[in-house]
């Protein structure tokens, strides 16, 4: 018996019982749709943690002032830190070696103010190399110069939400915003950020686009401190030449603010490219138990498929001792029954990728879960649907196979 004739047979057989056929793929369907959609999750959540990470630089290293009680903030005080300072920057920039850039910043949340509009944001001081250093891209305007970081100029950039809530249909470049008491005018409006979604060390979650940059010498020359007792800054992000040095220069910067500060650590040291490849491996983890918990679903539909084909043989027993009478070969009949089942397997695969597809698609148009499909899954996905087909079609095809043709034909 051809190839092509199992083929004719098996369509046949599909066509001849549509409903159960389909029944039975209701399992692959399902099987192969879920693997699809769970990977395209994982991925989608991975793509978005390595954006956010890259957000904060992957060879970065982020001294944060930590979050403290009024009490324990007069603790430290008490025992003589001042906390973050201009001074520990710039010991840092003098000794520690492999340092590329280094930028300061602080901040302060208060209103920024526009004709009749009003935005609760957060203003950040901030060096000249911050926005090159954390990846931050300008969607009109310039950046904060050199220039005006040394005259102390009143200007400053504005994230993409402050911009749309405030000037909506206006171009914000050359108007000017008022922060508490002073007048600055917009010198430019960053892209749109990624959103802090979760805490990343003492980095606290927040929406970026709401956040308003001016330069620091600016910022500590006009704005009074949130909390007298405050750090006189807030963050100090240090950009390393080569990522395998991470780690060495972190510890050398913790050693020298542990001095500076009379071993009060009242700050942390976050490495974004550390959390990121942490991230990546948890992904990793989470991909595969989500493929597996899918998988399992096309296990169980290679088992309908067993069932069914079972049935079917039963069912078929006469035409199987027929056909063995007239000539048909045992190895003929297990490659009909094997055939039917991988049909049935390919044809319920190819109408989950489509399913799968169309599931990840709506998750993503419909929900905040971000997805993205990848080829791999989708090859892997429709390929466990044809194995699965195949290894539980065999049985079946071999019973099949084993009957005798004078017991079949007299079969009722």
């Amino acid at each position: 018996m051809q190839i092509e004739e199992n083929i004719r047979l098996a369509v046949r057989g599909l066509a001849d019982h549509k409903f159960r056929s389909f029944l039975t793929m209701l399992g692959i369907i399902f099987g192969v749709a879920s693997v699809i959609a769970m990977l395209s999750i994982g991925e989608g959540a991975k793509r978005e943690a390595i954006a956010k990470y890259q957000d904060l630089g992957v060879n970065n290293i982020i001294v944060r002032e930590k979050k403290m009680t009024e009490e324990e903030l007069e603790e430290v005080r008490a025992k003589f830190s001042q906390g973050l300072s201009i001074k520990d920057a710039n010991v840092i920039k003098e000794i520690v070696p492999d340092v590329e850039r280094l930028a300061s910043q602080a901040e302060i949340t208060t209103d920024v103010k526009y004709a009749d509009k009003s935005v609760k944001s957060t203003v950040i001081g901030i060096t000249p190399d911050f926005p090159v250093m954390m990846n931050y891209r300008l969607r009109k305007g310039d950046f904060i110069n050199e220039n005006q970081y040394a005259q102390r100029a009143k200007v400053c950039l504005l994230g993409a939400g402050v911009a749309a809530t405030l000037y909506q249909r206006e171009d914000p470049v050359g108007k000017m915003v008022k922060i508490e008491d002073q007048w600055l005018e917009v010198t430019g409006v960053l892209e749109s950020k990624t959103l802090f979604t979760e805490t990343v060390g003492e980095l606290a979650a927040r929406d970026l686009n709401t956040d308003v940059y001016v330069p620091l010498s600016t910022f500590l020359s006009r704005f009074s401190r949130e909390n007298v007792l405050s750090s006189e800054i807030q963050q100090i992000t240090v950009q390393v030449t080569q990522s395998n040095r991470l780690v060495e220069v972190s510890q050398l910067i913790h050693e020298i603010l542990k001095r500076h500060h009379f071993n009060n650590e009242d700050y942390s040291i976050v490495i974004p490219y550390e959390l990121l490849k942490q991230e990546e491996k948890e992904r990793q983890i989470y991909n595969f138990l989500l493929g597996a918990i899918a998988a399992i679903s096309l296990i169980v539909g290679g088992i309908g498929i067993m069932n069914i084909m079972l049935a079917t043989v039963m069912e078929r027993t006469r035409e199987i001792g027929i056909r063995r009478a007239i000539g048909a070969r045992k190895a003929d009949i297990m490659r009909q029954f094997v055939s039917e089942a991988v049909a049935i397997s390919i044809t319920g695969g190819i109408i989950g990728v489509l399913l799968g597809v169309s599931l990840s698609l709506t998750v993503s148009l419909f929900t905040d879960v971000s997805t993205y499909i990848r080829l791999y899954s989708i090859l892997i996905a429709f390929a466990f649907s044809v194995i699965v087909g195949i290894s539980f079609g065999y049985l079946p095809a071999k019973n099949a196979a084993n009957l005798k043709p004078v017991d079949s034909i007299r079969y009722e």
